[in-house]
């Protein structure tokens, strides 16, 4: 059939011993493919390939078997056979990572003393194996030993472990899968089982220089992520003494077991160990245990630590305790800190030192530091320099920084170049700033493009942010589409937004819902907003409840507003009060405003 077509193909055949014999890959079907130019690739282990080229392997097989593996010899010395190296070379792995592929991605981080194709193809086959073992009838304490073998390595304890060591780390786990319920086997088998070579690859308990220790296929450790027991944690600190190994178990515990880590750090630190002495100090002021965090931070300092030089910088910067903190943020520079650079500008600008703080924030940007070309931005902009402020965020972008975008486009719209800045908020919206989604939703709004600004507010909306939910509902209002623009009012006020309780209730009084309407501007007086005031007080003007608006009113006077004492005087001259409304018309006059109803 191939040779009546024109159709280019190959033949591959993975497992080719699965293929050698009588009614599969034959001599003369060899032959054939050969005269039709069709090129014949096949894998197969070295294990297999030895049973069909070794001598005497064939005699000692039966009869049917013989004539099938003298028939695949004879086959094998017609191919051109590649010897594939287990270990990849350098430029095999080089060229490995640039492949689109998580899984390859994830062997080359952690494939260690395996190859890679033995990584990858032995891996979750063994990783299957061993989770089906733990059931009656299986090897449940094998899974057990590799289980606590497993962990051991995630403790960060270093392998390889005694065979007494995996004995006695074993039994919980079997204990929590059901104990004598499973009927587990001797441990002789069980170890026999877990160390047995599968796929012609590795097995799960890997044997080591030492005939009476183990260590675990990385595999199993790497594509494991359960909890681990506390009895493990324990059983790992206490298998070592060594100041380094304890300071790797605190490092793996420092998330998942806090106690842990404080009790391995400190033993650490009990044999001098800096590392350790930082580590215990980072992990009390996460905490909150800043008093005991600073004794090991300056502890840390005395060893020469540069890093606990910026963090007790940044714990005492936290405590109020500034001129402190500037010395050892200035200590760290001097030892090349960069971090350290741009804490300290940022502390000299909040304490008025703006131009020492730009000269920091320079030497950071120097040393690449992104984000201190966001924050000398920023720094430039409120100083008048909105051109120089314009090149460190274009610097900033370049190197990816999202928020960059964001601010660059508010500095552009400020300075009237609308289309610039739309550009760099639709990339900051590309990268997902919900802010640049709110600000690029205003900026169409008063371009008159409601469409768009409404998908972009509701995109916002979706991410949770309050002031989307209320602009979008004034967009709305805007457009006549006032049951719609309501329920986003409320889901802002839901969320907080106290301008929104006002412009709730000036719509549900447009509406003639004056009862709802003075229920929110209520809330919103509560909340301190003086445009409710005001507006609560015509509502109650206008309802004849003089009195009540007149206080109102007045509240609003007293918090500055100059349309409320307006509509003060006009309701006491309303009312009689003709000489103190005349000292309210007076103070608005002053004030240049004769408005009324603020909406």
């Amino acid at each position: 059939m191939i040779a009546r077509t024109a159709t280019r193909c190959a033949v591959w055949l993975d497992d080719l011993e699965s293929y050698l014999g009588a009614g599969g890959l034959e001599p003369g079907l060899l032959a054939e493919f050969g005269r039709l130019r069709i090129p014949v690739l096949a894998t197969m282990r070295h294990q297999q390939f030895d049973i069909f080229t070794t001598p005497g392997d064939t005699e000692r097989a039966g009869t049917e078997h013989t004539r099938s593996a003298l028939t695949g010899a004879r086959v094998l010395r017609q191919l051109d056979t590649v010897e594939i190296d287990r270990l990849w070379s350098t430029g095999e792995l080089q060229r490995a990572g640039e492949a689109d592929d998580d899984r390859i991605a994830d062997a080359l981080t952690h494939h260690g003393p395996y190859g890679l194709a033995e990584y990858l193809a032995a891996g979750p086959a063994l990783l299957q194996e061993w989770h089906r073992a733990t059931r009656p009838g299986g090897h449940p304490r094998a899974a057990a030993l590799i289980a606590a073998a497993v962990d051991l390595t995630r403790t960060g304890l270093t392998p390889p472990y005694t065979l007494c060591l995996l004995t006695e780390a074993h039994e919980p786990y079997l204990t929590a899968a059901g104990g004598p319920l499973l009927r587990p086997e001797s441990l002789d088998t069980a170890l026999a089982w877990a160390s047995r070579r599968r796929h012609g690859a590795t097995s799960m308990l890997v044997p080591t220089q030492d005939p009476d220790a183990w260590g675990v296929f990385d595999y199993l450790t790497d594509h494991t992520d359960t909890p681990i027991p506390d009895t493990t944690w324990h059983t790992a600190l206490q298998h070592t003494t060594d100041a380094d190994n304890l300071t790797i178990i605190g490092i793996h515990a420092h998330k998942a077991a806090p106690g842990i880590a404080e009790t391995s750090y400190r033993q650490a630190v009990e044999a001098g160990h800096t590392r350790a002495m930082f580590n215990l100090a980072h992990l009390l002021h996460q905490a909150g245990r800043g008093e005991e965090a600073e004794g090991f931070y300056r502890r840390a300092i005395e060893a020469g630590h540069t890093d606990a030089m910026y963090n007790l910088g940044h714990l005492l910067t936290d405590a109020g305790r500034g001129e402190e903190a500037e010395a050892f943020y200035r200590r760290a520079i001097e030892a090349g800190h960069t971090d350290a650079m741009y804490n300290l500008a940022h502390l000299l600008q909040q304490a008025g030192r703006g131009e020492e703080a730009e000269g920091f924030y320079c030497r950071a940007v120097e040393a690449g530091h992104t984000g201190a070309m966001v924050s000398l931005a920023l720094l430039l902009k409120r100083t008048g320099r909105g051109e120089e402020a314009e090149g460190f965020y274009r610097r900033a972008i370049e190197a990816g920084h999202t928020g960059a975008m964001f601010n660059l486009g508010n500095l552009l719209k400020r300075t009237g170049r609308g289309e610039e800045a739309e550009g760099f908020y639709r990339r900051a919206v590309e990268a997902g700033h919900t802010d640049a989604m709110v600000n690029l939703g205003n900026l169409l709004h008063q371009a008159g493009r409601g469409e768009e600004a409404e998908g972009f507010y509701r995109r916002a909306v979706e991410a949770g942010d309050t002031d989307a939910m209320f602009n979008l509902a004034l967009l709305l209002a805007d457009a006549g589409r006032g049951e719609e623009a309501e329920g986003f009012y409320r889901r802002a006020i839901e969320a907080g937004h106290t301008d929104a309780m006002v412009n709730l209730g000036n719509l549900l009084l447009q509406a003639g819902r004056g009862e709802e309407a003075e229920g929110f501007y209520r809330r919103a007086i509560e909340a301190g907003h003086t445009d409710a005031m005001v507006n609560l007080g015509h509502l109650l003007a206008d309802a004849g409840r003089e009195e009540e608006a007149e206080g109102f009113y007045r509240q609003a006077v007293e918090a500055g507003d100059t349309g409320a004492m307006f509509n003060l005087a006009l309701l006491l001259a309303e009312a009689g009060g003709e000489r103190e409304a005349e000292v309210f018309y007076q103070r608005a006059e002053e004030a240049g405003d004769s408005a009324g109803l603020d909406q």
